[in-house]
C-alpha cells in the first residue's frame, strides 16, 4: 500500500508541475502596433575566412529617438555563441572580414556628420573599434584585397554645400543660404539623392591599410562602381558607363585594371553591355560571372540574366542556354569553390530558391525546393549562410548545408512565440482571358472555416516584384484585426517569366486589373470574402493600381492609395522615370504616344466613376512618385464629393522610414478600413441591412 500511495503522489506531483508550467506560459496575442517596433531586422551576413563565424547587421527601432539604429553582431557557425560587436547612437553597417582573419571592418559616421561615412576596424583580439579611413566625399563601398593590405574604395566627389552645412552644424553656427540648383542633365531626379547635378562623379580608389595612402585606380573622368579584386590580388574588375550620355543609355560595361595607381583599364564587355550587380571572379581568375539586364525599353520589367565573360577581353559575354531556358530572374551569381559550377538564386512564383549550374554540362540543380525564400547567400570554404524566413517567420540567418537550413540567429524568436499569427496559403485561379494567376491568402487570426469575413486586396509595387513566402508585417497586422488579406502576383510581376512580366508594356491598368479582380472573385467563391466588405490598397505601383481598380469597379467600400499617380502625362519630367517615358510610351508631343498617355491616365480622367472612399498618402520629398500624384487624385475626389483624405509625411522619401510615421500609417490604414468595412456595415446591420 505504501508503494502504491508513493506512485500516486508522484503522479499527482508530476501533473501539478506540468499544470504550473502550462499556466506560466503567457497566452499568445494577435499582432499589435506596439509589437512592431520590437522586431529586429537582420541583414548582410558575412562569413569569416575560416567559415567559423558570421558577422551581420541588426537594425532596431529606438522609439524614444524616433529612428532606427543598426549595429554589428557576430554568431558562431554552430550557433552556440552570439554577441553584439558595436554599440552607440550612430549606425554601423557593411561588416567585412579582412582576408587574413585579423579584423572585422564596418562603416559608420560615428566620427561626426562632417566626416561622413568611414571604414572602422575591430581587432579580433579585442578592444574598441578604431577609425581606419578619413576620406573626403561620399564613401559608397569598400573591398578588402586578398592579402589584407589594401582596400578598394568607391568615393563620390564631395558636395561642397553639404560639407559646409555639416561643419557649421557641428560648430553650432548658422549655415549660409543654399546656392541655386543648376541642372543640365537628361535625368535630373532620383529619390533620396535629390536633384542630379553635373560635374560630380564616383571613382575607385586604392587605400593602403598601414600607411593610409589613398590613390586613384585610373584616370578616367567617368563614374566607376563595384570594384572586385581578382583572387591573386593583381587585378581589379569594376563597372562603368562610358556612353556619350550615360543618362540616356543606362548600361554598365565591365573593365579590368591592374591593381595599381593610375593604371589603364581594359574593357572586357562591349559598350552595349548591360551589366549590373556584383561581379564575381572564378577561382582561377579567367572568368567573371555577372548579371545582365534586358534592353532599356523593358527596364521596368527587367528579368536578370546570368552571364559569363573571359577576363582577357578576347571574347564576347555569353549566357548559358540551360539557365536561359528557366525563363526566370537570376540573382547573386558566384563560382563554386572548385570553379566547376556557378551558384545563383532563382525568383520563381512566390519563392526564391538557391540553384547551381554545371559549367561543363549545363545541368541545373535546385538546391532547396520551394516554397522557400532566401537572400544574401555567402560562402566561405565548406560553410554557407543565407537569410530566410517564412509566412509566419521573421528573417534570420541560417546555415545552408546538406540541402537544408539550420537556424543560427534568433533575434525575433521570443517575440514571435508571443504572437498568434494569421495562416497563409497559396491560391491560384484563371484571369479573364484564361491566364493562370497565383497569389497568397492570409486568413484572419482565429478564422473559423466557412465564415465570410472582410477582405483586403493589398497590391505590391514595382510592378517588377512579387509577393512571396516571407513575413509581411502589414498582412499580419490586418489579419490580427479581422481581415483576410489577398496578395496577387498580377501580370507585370516577376517570377513568372519574361512574357508574363512584359504583358503590361505601355498598357498599364489593363491586365493587372483583370488579374486582381479575378483574384477577388476567386476568394469570394471560396466562401472566405464577404462581397459586401471589400477593401483595396497598395503603395507605389500598388497605389497606382488601386486608383485603376476603384475607377473600374465600384464594389470596393474603402481604399488606401499610397505614393501613386493617375494622370501619367503630368509626370513627364517631374519624377525619376524619364527613360521609361521616352522609351516605353514615347514623348507626349507624338500623336500616337499622346493617345497612350490618355489611356494610361484613365483613373484621373474618369475620376467621376469612382465611388470608393479613399485615403491618399505620400512622402513630402518623394522623387520616385512625387506628392502631386496623390494631390491630384485627392483633389479630384474632393471636388466630386467623394469621401477622401490626404496625408503627407514631412521630409520622407518614397519609402516611409521614421518609426512614428510608420506607426501612423498603419493606424490610419486600420481606422479607414474599420470605418468603411466594419462600422458602416455594423450600422447597416443594426438597421436591418447588411450581410453577415
Amino acid at each position: 500500500m505504501l508503494k502504491l500511495r508513493t506512485r500516486i503522489s508522484c503522479a499527482l506531483l508530476s501533473v501539478l508541475v506540468l499544470s504550473v508550467g502550462v499556466l506560466a506560459q503567457p497566452a499568445k496575442h494577435a499582432l499589435k502596433l506596439d509589437d512592431i517596433p520590437n522586431f529586429r531586422e537582420v541583414r548582410d551576413p558575412q562569413l569569416s575566412p575560416d567559415g567559423q563565424w558570421v558577422a551581420y547587421v541588426v537594425s532596431a527601432v529606438d522609439v524614444k529617438e524616433d529612428k532606427s539604429v543598426a549595429q554589428i553582431w557576430m554568431t558562431s557557425y554552430d550557433g552556440k555563441v552570439t554577441r553584439q560587436m558595436t554599440r552607440g547612437t550612430e549606425s554601423a553597417s557593411s561588416p567585412r572580414w579582412s582576408p587574413d582573419g585579423k579584423y572585422l571592418s564596418f562603416t559608420s559616421s560615428r566620427a561626426g556628420a562632417a566626416k561622413g561615412n568611414q571604414v572602422w576596424l575591430l581587432d579580433r583580439n579585442g578592444g574598441e573599434a578604431v577609425q581606419l579611413t578619413d576620406v573626403k566625399g561620399r564613401l559608397q563601398s569598400y573591398e578588402w584585397s586578398p592579402d589584407a593590405k589594401r582596400l578598394a574604395l568607391v568615393i563620390g566627389d564631395p558636395d561642397p554645400d553639404a560639407e559646409e552645412a555639416a561643419k557649421a552644424q557641428e560648430a553650432g553656427g548658422k549655415p549660409k543660404a543654399p546656392k541655386p540648383i543648376v541642372l543640365d542633365r537628361y535625368k535630373i531626379k532620383q529619390d533620396i539623392q535629390g536633384y542630379l547635378r553635373s560635374g560630380r562623379h564616383s571613382y575607385v580608389y586604392l587605400f593602403e591599410v598601414e600607411t593610409k595612402k589613398l590613390e586613384r585606380l585610373t584616370s578616367s573622368k567617368i563614374d566607376e562602381v563595384g570594384p572586385v579584386w581578382s583572387p591573386d590580388g593583381a587585378r581589379i574588375a569594376f563597372q562603368s558607363n562610358r556612353a556619350s550620355d550615360p543618362d540616356r543609355e543606362p548600361s554598365m560595361q565591365i573593365f579590368v585594371a591592374e591593381a595599381k595607381a593610375n593604371t589603364t583599364e581594359k574593357a572586357i564587355t562591349p559598350a552595349t553591355s548591360r551589366g549590373g550587380g556584383r561581379l564575381e571572379w572564378s577561382p582561377d581568375g579567367r572568368w567573371i560571372t555577372f548579371i545582365e539586364s534586358d534592353e532599356k525599353k523593358y527596364g521596368a520589367y527587367n528579368q536578370p540574366h546570368l552571364a559569363l565573360v573571359a577576363t582577357d577581353g578576347n571574347s564576347a559575354p555569353q549566357r548559358m542556354a540551360s539557365v536561359e531556358a528557366l525563363d526566370r530572374g537570376i540573382s547573386s551569381p558566384r563560382f563554386s569553390n572548385d570553379g566547376k559550377s556557378i551558384l545563383f538564386t532563382v525568383t520563381d512564383n512566390r519563392s526564391v530558391y538557391p540553384a547551381s549550374v554545371n559549367l561543363a554540362s549545363g545541368a541545373i540543380e535546385k538546391l532547396l525546393l520551394p516554397p522557400v525564400v532566401i537572400s544574401s547567400w555567402d560562402v566561405a570554404g565548406k560553410s554557407s549562410v543565407v537569410l530566410s524566413g517564412g509566412n509566419t517567420k521573421y528573417n534570420e540567418i541560417y546555415a545552408f548545408e546538406n540541402g537544408a537550413l539550420r537556424q543560427l540567429t534568433k533575434h525575433n524568436d521570443d517575440l514571435l512565440a508571443q504572437l498568434d499569427l494569421g495562416q497563409t496559403e497559396e491560391v491560384g485561379f484563371k484571369s479573364k482571358d484564361g491566364t493562370d494567376i497565383y497569389g497568397l491568402l492570409t486568413y484572419p487570426v482565429g478564422y473559423v472555416k466557412g465564415t465570410r469575413v472582410p477582405l483586403l486586396l493589398r497590391i505590391h509595387g514595382g510592378p517588377n516584384g512579387q509577393d512571396q513566402h516571407s513575413f509581411s508585417t502589414e498582412r499580419q497586422l490586418f489579419a490580427a484585426n479581422g481581415y483576410a488579406v489577398l496578395a496577387i502576383n498580377y501580370r507585370g510581376s516577376s517570377g513568372r517569366g519574361q512574357k508574363f512580366s512584359r504583358a503590361i508594356f505601355a498598357d498599364w491598368g489593363h491586365y493587372e486589373v483583370e488579374d486582381l479582380l479575378a483574384g477577388v472573385d476567386h476568394v469570394i467563391k471560396m466562401g472566405v470574402a464577404d462581397p459586401d466588405r471589400l477593401g483595396v490598397g497598395g503603395w507605389s505601383y500598388g497605389g497606382i493600381l488601386t486608383d485603376y481598380l476603384i475607377a473600374s469597379d465600384t464594389r470596393f467600400k474603402a481604399a488606401t492609395s499610397g505614393a501613386g499617380t493617375a494622370f501619367t502625362v503630368s509626370f513627364y519630367g517631374t519624377d525619376q522615370y524619364i527613360i521609361q517615358y521616352d522609351n516605353e510610351i514615347g514623348p507626349p508631343w507624338n500623336a500616337k504616344s499622346w493617345e497612350t498617355y490618355q489611356k494610361l491616365s484613365y483613373p484621373f480622367l474618369h475620376a467621376d466613376r469612382i465611388k470608393t472612399p479613399t485615403l491618399f498618402l505620400c512622402g513630402e520629398k518623394d522623387f520616385n512618385v512625387p506628392v502631386s500624384g496623390s494631390e491630384q487624385m485627392y483633389q479630384a475626389l474632393r471636388s466630386l464629393g467623394i469621401e477622401t483624405q490626404l496625408v503627407i509625411y514631412p521630409n520622407e522619401f518614397h519609402g516611409i522610414q521614421r518609426p512614428s510615421y510608420v506607426r501612423d500609417r498603419y493606424e490610419r490604414y486600420l481606422s479607414w478600413y474599420e470605418k468603411y468595412l466594419k462600422k458602416a456595415t455594423n450600422a447597416a446591420s443594426s438597421a436591418g441591412g447588411g450581410k453577415e
